[in-house]
């Protein structure tokens, strides 16, 4: 069914909790697979499309991590945490009472187009060579400046009003973080906020409906490996 070591582009939809890493190593082990690697790293506590290759098709990477992306998923108004999602405890609470839905539409469709982003402090990104979650995580450089990137947010639609708690459907660039977009929305509102649940839906004309369940692929590579001995 798959040759994983002459290449293979497979869609997995990533378990909450799961590092991208994760997914990669448990099928890498399973199926024994010498070469593979994901397009675009999901944070733990989002869920949602990974897009991994193997053997030949991970020159291909850098094609899929340049499509755009499509994310649904909730904001939590009037309260933040370091990691500008739930990840952490809440380090800050300001009351949201006065809040309506005009507000937060007007605050959002200052979000829509091309902007200038600051990443997360707890992010991937490298600095000096080193990952900032990995210093971040051990309290290090935490007042480290980071320098803003351009993105661009092609939609962003408010799906739901629960407030302070809002369901949204965000289509953007590589390299944008939705946390950072929760953190700048909730400055823009003066209450602060942050990511409360992420599910990445599409990336490019790829979609989450067409991957696999983990322990699916999983199971299947370890049959394809015994099938192959």
């Amino acid at each position: 069914m798959f040759n994983f070591e002459e290449g293979e582009v497979l869609l997995v939809d990533k378990p909450l909790t799961w590092t991208s890493f994760d997914v990669v190593k448990k099928i890498k082990i399973a199926g024994k697979i010498s070469k593979i690697g994901h397009a675009g790293t999901l944070d733990p506590l989002a869920t949602g499309l990974l897009i991994l290759c193997s053997g030949k098709k991970t020159k291909q990477i850098d094609t899929y991590q340049a499509l755009t992306k499509e994310y649904t998923g909730k904001i939590l108004l009037g309260k933040t945490t370091p990691t500008l999602d739930l990840e952490m405890p809440f380090d800050s609470e300001t009351d949201t009472s006065h809040l309506t839905q005009s507000m937060v539409l007007e605050a959002v469709s200052q979000f829509i187009g091309t902007l200038s982003q600051v990443p997360p402090i707890f992010s991937a990104i490298k600095i000096d060579g080193k990952r900032l979650y990995k210093k971040a995580r051990k309290g290090k450089d935490l007042d480290i400046e980071i320098k803003p990137r351009e993105i661009t947010v092609y939609e962003f639609e408010i799906t739901e009003f629960a407030l302070p708690e809002i369901s949204f459907r965000i289509v953007c660039s590589k390299g944008t973080y939705i946390r950072s977009l929760a953190r700048d929305v909730g400055a823009k509102l003066s209450v602060g906020g942050c990511i409360s649940a992420l599910r990445r839906t599409k990336i490019g004309d790829f979609s989450v409906d067409d991957a696999w369940q983990l322990e699916n692929i999983v199971q299947t590579a370890k049959q394809e490996r015994e099938d192959n001995l």
